[in-house]
């Protein structure tokens, strides 16, 4: 028993010393936000951070610099301190070099960022190529379920911190909290703060500006949603962690709108509203008007945003995947009052442009389904980076509506936007680990076009 004991209080006292006993940067810098005018930087600190500070200044000009202190304590924690600041009144289209100045002394931490251009008016959009990548799991194996371990190769992330590209774009389940994570709040801040703290991660997080929404993994316990009794931490979590251009309504959510060049892309949040899955789909042969994935508050605003729209590709991103009838997991089309209601307003207002980009299902693939007198929907699924694959069931072999796929691969997307006003192409390039391709795929706007 003695023996017993004193296992239990090593592994407590590993597991705990990430949060306790760390000093200086914990992580980071990693680039968030980056606009006209604007830039954001994040990092995590430890606990003897007493002031921090960025130093910027017009690369190869470091004379003048400016120096914008980061708050400290803004999260409502007491072992972990994520932080992150704004800084403004930079000129656009122009690259700036930055270094972490750690309790008033320079530090070697930093790296650069550029501004994107005033084209508006002035010159075509811009051309330019995003990553992106859902499932991201790093192991633990005091607390991993025992057996293969579920977590691969994460050099995958040193070959994406070489991509030029403007941004990368997680696509959901992040993280991954687990069964000693997701019954408490400490749980909750200590699983984004050891998985970002990866070394392998660190040049990648200020390679390029980072923006992300979730899924189960990243939001609480598996397939869980809005009767997850700490959905609130949550949200704070993800605040305190990405930095995004916004978070839902200011009180609830985490859904937000992010534009580059001439796309628009539309993050949002299949957690906080979310029904239980068991909720049934249909009541007496009609759609079941109770189960939601998106929330009614959250579908208004996706509805307007696209209206309001006028960007070439508008893509809306999805934690869980949108489309796939062959698919007996979780996606949109389970929950039919949301999805016939969005893919109605599509068609109704003849929006152009629009696809859907989702993570979740450890497995890349695209979905086409066809709408007979106007263009097809495609749901490009992106998965996994690093976690787990999986082997298709009977209900998806042979799937009609798949157009492409990748299995049992660990991968990422590089998506490029390029070509004359009128005739833009929007190209996926499929990588492996090692930056090997996998496959690729395309569509023109003009294939988009409502009708």
């Amino acid at each position: 028993m003695r023996s017993v004991v004193f296992g239990l209080l090593f592994f407590c006292t590993v597991a705990s010393t990430h949060a306790q006993d760390k000093k200086g940067i914990v992580s980071g810098p990693m680039l968030g936000q980056v606009e006209l005018r604007t830039a954001k930087i994040w990092l995590e600190v430890g606990k003897d951070a007493r002031t921090v500070a960025v130093r910027y200044w017009v690369k190869g000009q470091k004379t003048p610099s400016y120096l914008k202190d980061m708050p400290l304590g803004t999260a409502p924690t007491t072992d972990f301190f994520p932080t992150q600041v704004e800084i403004g009144g930079l000129d656009f289209n122009t690259t700036y070099e930055y270094s972490i100045v750690y309790n008033n002394k320079e530090t070697t931490y930093g790296g650069e960022f550029t501004t994107k251009d005033l084209w508006q008016w002035r010159k075509p959009a811009p051309d330019f190529s995003f990553l992106a990548g859902s499932c991201t799991y790093f192991n633990e194996p005091v607390f991993d379920r025992p057996g293969k371990p579920y977590g691969m190769d994460s050099s995958i992330f040193s070959n994406m911190a070489t991509e030029k590209a403007a941004f990368m774009l997680w696509l959901g389940d992040n993280w991954y909290t687990r069964e000693v994570d997701y019954s408490s709040e400490w749980g909750l801040w200590y699983r984004p703060s050891r998985e970002r703290s990866m070394a392998v991660l660190q040049p990648f997080l200020k390679a390029m500006p980072h923006y992300a929404t979730w899924d189960d993994h990243d939001f609480g316990p598996n397939d869980m949603g809005s009767s997850y009794h700490l959905k609130n931490t949550s949200r704070e979590v993800f605040k305190n962690y990405w930095a995004n251009p916004g978070y839902g309504d200011g009180e609830k959510g985490i859904y937000t709108k992010l534009a580059y060049s001439d796309v628009d892309f539309f993050l949002t949040d299949d957690r906080t509203w979310r029904s239980e899955d068991k909720t049934p789909a249909t009541i007496y042969g009609q759609p079941n008007p109770e189960k939601r994935m998106l929330g009614k508050e959250q579908l208004d605003w996706l509805k307007q945003s696209l209206l309001y729209s006028t960007a070439t590709f508008k893509i809306i991103v999805v934690g869980s995947q949108v489309l796939n009838p062959a698919s007996p997991f979780d996606k949109l089309l389970d929950f039919p009052v949301e999805y016939n209601e969005l893919t109605g307003f599509i068609r109704d207002q003849k929006i152009s442009g629009v696809l859907f980009l989702t993570g979740d299902r450890h497995h890349t693939e695209i979905i086409k389904v066809d709408r007979p007198g106007n263009y097809p929907l495609h749901d490009i699924t992106i998965s996994p980076l690093t976690s787990g694959t999986h082997v298709f069931g009977n209900a998806e072999k042979d799937n009609p509506f798949r157009v492409l796929g990748i299995d049992q691969k660990q991968n990422y997307g590089r998506i490029s936007v390029t070509g004359a006003r009128g005739s833009r192409k929007l190209s996926i390039d499929f990588r492996g680990v090692k930056g090997e391709n996998l496959g690729n795929w395309s569509v023109t706007e003009t294939e988009l076009k409502a009708k």
